[in-house]
């Protein structure tokens, strides 16, 4: 994603939803003081392709803008300070909580500091604390409640780009939701790198359902609140009950799974196994007819066999999943996974293919169930608009921030649903 405050400022961002927020930050601090001429490269380290992806950004960026200055940021700026500075294209090197600082930027405008400005993300104590007014004037805005992560899964870098879990307190969240409500934003994202650790650090350990319950009932003109990727196992009792009750919180949860067999997911040191997954998805639907999963998993781990496989593509249709993020496994170094016997990568890759078909499949019957239904759909761009359960709608006219209600129709060629005339 390219976003530009000006001509000659832009932000390159990769990776996930966090990422979106923080670039917006940081356009705003490099907007405020003044930085031109520069490209903003917001880098992703979650797998070795988003690395390799990272670099090719940074020098298509330098080609197409030769005199600016490109200033590499992000996890894998974090993770790799010295690789980065050592890459002619480069100007400078921010880190994770450089970034999301005023005085950072400052500098960067004057020329003052170092060409690599890192600091240990260890010793960070709480999240960098910000308010993004109108997020590019879109209708659904993603609001920081936490980040950093305290799990350390054997495949992933992601902790040591972002440090341990830290969250924004609940008060501060509900004021960033409310000035966002105030410019015009009908759905609020709670989003961060483990969003279910909310409150861990905090004071009396409250937990995300709080948080969210907080929101709710203090924002009552808030229309929609949606929550980002969540650990399959942190489902907090408040939460599961607002979920089932309350109708603003919307029917659309994507559980970080991973994969679907027992041995995978002990080899990748997660905290649940295949039976939790179903029963959790069964347990919430019952509560919440209408809901709707995604999940991320990732195909060709370390001694991943094809029976193994198999128990990943069946959890598919067993937890009734209709949206999938599909990761081919890609070693990152310095993590344990890396030091397993891995697979050959043309078979990760056709085994990601297949895991994509499946998820295509469920993708159909998604939308094959809900042809003729009633739809409350947020439009985020004239003739586009997702349903409260994410299914994406074309239609014809709409603005950004309209909620408007459909009956929905076929489906196109691009897995999208047809309002119906």
């Amino acid at each position: 994603m390219t976003t530009g405050a000006k001509d000659n400022l832009r932000v390159e961002t990769l990776g996930c939803r966090l990422n979106s927020w923080e670039s917006e930050v940081m356009r705003d601090h490099a907007r405020a003081a003044g930085l031109e001429n520069a490209v903003i490269v917001n880098s992703c380290a979650v797998t070795g392709e988003a690395v390799r992806q990272t670099r090719q950004r940074i020098r298509k960026a330098h080609r197409a803008n030769p005199d600016a200055q490109v200033i590499v940021t992000g996890c894998a700026a974090q993770v790799e300070p010295g690789a980065f500075d050592a890459m002619p294209e480069v100007s400078r090197v921010i880190g994770n909580e450089e970034k999301l600082t005023r005085g950072a930027w400052d500098r960067l405008a004057k020329g003052e500091g170092g060409r690599v400005q890192v600091s240990d993300i260890m010793r960070a104590t709480r999240p960098r604390g910000a308010v993004v007014e109108g997020m590019d004037k879109r209708a659904r805005a993603h609001v920081q409640v936490q980040t950093g992560c305290d799990h350390r899964c054997t495949f992933c870098i992601i902790p040591y780009g972002r440090g341990n879990s830290r969250s924004v307190p609940a008060d501060e969240v509900v004021t960033r939701v409310r000035r966002l409500v105030e410019t015009g934003h009908q759905e609020i994202v709670l989003t961060g790198v483990d969003i279910t650790s909310w409150g861990e650090d905090l004071d009396g350990k409250p937990e995300l359902g709080v948080l969210a319950g907080a929101i709710l009932r203090e924002i009552p003109e808030l229309p929609r609140l949606r929550l980002s990727s969540i650990d399959a196992v942190e489902i907090d009792d408040v939460l599961f009950e607002l979920i089932g009750s309350e109708p603003r919180l919307m029917p659309h949860l994507h559980l970080s799974l991973q994969h679907g067999d027992d041995m995978m997911l002990k080899r990748m040191k997660r905290r649940h196994l295949r039976h939790h997954a179903i029963a959790l998805t069964d347990k919430i639907r019952a509560a919440r007819p209408d809901v709707a999963f995604g999940a991320d998993l990732i195909a060709g781990f370390p001694t991943e066999t094809e029976a193994m496989f198999d128990n990943a593509v069946s959890l598919v249709e067993e937890c009734g999943l209709s949206y999938l993020h599909v990761f081919p496994f890609s070693p990152r170094e310095g993590t344990p996974a890396a030091r397993m016997p891995q697979l050959d990568r043309a078979l990760v890759k056709e085994r990601a293919a297949r895991l994509r078909e499946a998820g295509d499949a469920a993708l159909n019957r998604h939308l094959d169930r809900r042809a003729g239904t009633a739809a409350r759909a947020l439009v985020e761009k004239p003739g586009f608009a997702r349903d409260e359960d994410f299914t994406p709608v074309r239609m014809i006219g709409g603005q950004p921030g309209d909620i408007v209600e459909l009956t929905l129709g076929g489906v196109n060629p691009k897995k999208e649903m047809q309002a119906a005339a």
